[in-house]
């Protein structure tokens, strides 16, 4: 049996992908098999060399008794008998020492996947814990560094004859490591041509990245690693996407590695020429911040938050029979409102879940109590009052209809929620579940926009909030808030009082005027996304201008309700598009 040659004392310094190949400690591993695919055992020899700058540090090389036969074919391939491992210790009995060689350096194989995936199910099968080392894999590197004309393949014996390297491949675990060794530094030689000098570059280069990634990666060169936001932008300074992170230069990285596989983002990668970053005091300061560019800019790229002005909302009109109605804005005089909404699909969802529950009129005409109009259908049917043929006088409509409405909007929507339970159970119990289904869809629609809404005025009515959270320093993310709206952010220093950094906000923040509705200076994401930073129990209210409160029987009690009605939404849309596949299948036989 082989044995532990050397083991030099481990001096790898840390592996970080920043750190350059010349300082990285490297270990070069090789195994041989019984075949087959990994679970825990059938390995039958272990080689390893560690490596720093061209010096070899250590040796580990032994046999392992893999507890089963070696197929004849394998003997032939490396020579290795069942003879030879029946002295040899088992895996588990081997792991250790291996593992404690391994210590924090980088893993080198050729075809790292089969080596480590052995060596993973090893771990697992024997209950040692897989440290999870980087991984660079020499067959991969040589796949992105030489072309066919170089090399007609890329195994290691036809990589190191095109490398002249003086130690060659046998099929023995130590051997092949050495020769592995070998193959690594003469790729690591052609790798500065490519600009690639750290150990991350490496492993991302040795990644199937595109042409385009490559190429554009220096745009990544020089960006701060602190919160904030980042702007890719083409020829002619268009945004063309823009995106946040708490560490912008390693976030703007991941775009040129093989981790980024979106179509769309590899065709706004070919046209950035440039990437801007707006460094920010915390997370919510860039999260804010980018809300509002993006806002602003409309990038091509950028999927969500835009357009915010296309936001809708249902009004009730001021008319001596008042109606509901939907607008883009509101303004001073719509004193009772829903929203806003993301469409105007949304919005008439949650109406039509209103005139369930409430005999508002429906008809667009501008009544008056002077002239009768005629009655539609509705009136008819005995969904409607009449008030265009004066049935009602505008207070009994105002009674029935209008108040219990804004009852519902401002505290409570019990009333409105109880008549529409009472509508589905009268649905389901005459088996019309699909009429059914349709009012629990527009009960979920209203429930969503009172909810959103009662907690955002909760917010954007308090003329001035100041909060605070530990940052990870040591000190404190600080936030003031006016009227729902971002108005300044900072950090005060660790082991200082805060309340300097806080006056000193609040003298130089944004000043924000009170304005008129739910959200009245800031997007509604704006301020939900405020709310979301307010809201854990780790942030502190250092002061609140006026009172932070919900209607104690308001619409976010119901939010049980609204879960349970989602999830069943999204089961009965599981279930028909699976009947529309066999529907589909079905069809085609």
């Amino acid at each position: 049996m082989d044995s532990l040659l050397s083991a030099g004392p481990d001096q790898s310094l840390s592996t970080g992908a920043d750190r350059s190949l010349r300082e990285t400690t490297f270990v070069v591993l090789d195994l041989e098999t019984t075949g087959g695919a990994p679970d825990g055992g059938g390995i039958t020899e272990i080689g390893a060399v560690k490596v720093r700058g061209g010096e070899e540090l250590g040796v580990f090389a032994t046999l392992v008794n893999p507890g089963r036969p070696v197929p004849p074919f394998i003997t032939v391939l490396t020579g290795i008998t069942e003879a030879m491992l029946v002295p040899a210790p088992p895996i588990e009995q081997v792991l250790p020492s291996l593992l404690e060689f391994l210590g924090g350096a980088v893993l080198v194989a050729h075809n790292a996947p089969y080596d480590v995936g052995f060596l993973k199910a090893a771990c697992a099968r024997h209950g040692y814990s897989w440290p999870a080392p980087t991984v660079l894999d020499t067959a991969a590197l040589a796949r992105r560094v030489l072309t066919r004309d170089e090399v007609p393949n890329r195994k290691l014996g036809t990589l190191a004859g095109y490398f002249r390297t003086p130690r060659r491949p046998t099929h023995r675990a130590l051997a092949d490591a050495q020769a592995t060794v070998d193959v690594l530094h003469g790729l690591i030689a052609r790798l500065g041509g490519h600009q690639v000098t750290s150990i991350g570059d490496a492993v991302e280069f040795s990644r199937a990245v595109s042409d385009v990634q490559r190429r554009k990666r220096h745009l990544a060169d020089g960006l701060p690693r602190s919160p904030g936001v980042y702007i890719f932008r083409a020829a002619d300074d268009r945004p063309l996407y823009v995106g946040t992170s708490g560490d912008v230069a390693t976030r703007v990285r991941s775009y040129f590695t093989a981790a980024e596989r979106r179509a769309r983002m590899s065709e706004m990668l070919a046209a950035a020429v440039r990437v801007d970053a707006v460094e920010c005091a915390h997370r919510l300061e860039a999260e804010v911040r980018e809300l509002r560019l993006i806002a602003a800019h409309a990038p091509p790229y950028n999927r969500r938050s835009k357009f915010p002005e296309r936001m809708v909302w249902l009004k009730v009109t001021d008319e001596v029979y008042p109606r509901l109605s939907t607008v883009r804005a509101i303004s001073p005089a719509d004193t009772t409102v829903l929203g806003p909404f993301a469409s105007r699909r949304a919005a008439e969802l949650a109406a039509a879940g209103i005139h369930d529950a409430l005999p508002l009129r429906q008809c667009t005409h501008r009544l008056s109590t002077r002239t009768r109009t005629p009655a539609c259908a509705l009136a008819e049917l005995g969904r409607c009052p009449a008030p265009c043929e004066h049935r009602i006088d505008p207070l009994q409509y105002a009674e029935l209809a209008v108040t219990p409405l804004r009852t519902a909007l401002e505290t409570d929507p019990q009333p409105l929620v109880d008549t529409l339970l009472a509508r589905i159970d009268r649905l389901a119990a005459g088996q019309r579940f699909e009429e059914a289904a349709v009012v629990r869809g527009r009960l979920a629609a209203f429930l969503r926009a009172t909810v959103r809404m009662q907690r955002l005025t909760a917010l954007t009515r308090i003329t001035e909030l100041v909060a605070a959270r530990r940052a990870g320093h040591g000190g404190w993310e600080l936030a003031i808030v006016r009227h729902g709206r971002l108005a300044a952010a900072g950090v005060s220093p660790p082991r200082q009082h805060p309340r300097a950094t806080i006056e000193l906000l609040c003298a130089t923040a944004e000043t924000v005027p009170a304005g008129h509705g739910p959200v009245p200076r800031a997007s509604a994401a704006e301020s939900e996304r405020i709310l979301s930073w307010l809201e854990p129990e780790q942030t502190r209210l250092v002061r609140v201008s006026g009172d932070w409160s919900s209607p104690v029987r308001g619409a976010g009690r119901f939010h049980h309700l609204l879960v349970k009605a989602e999830e069943a939404a999204r089961t009965t849309a599981g279930v028909d598009e699976a009947d529309q596949r066999l529907d589909r299948s079905i069809t085609r036989k």
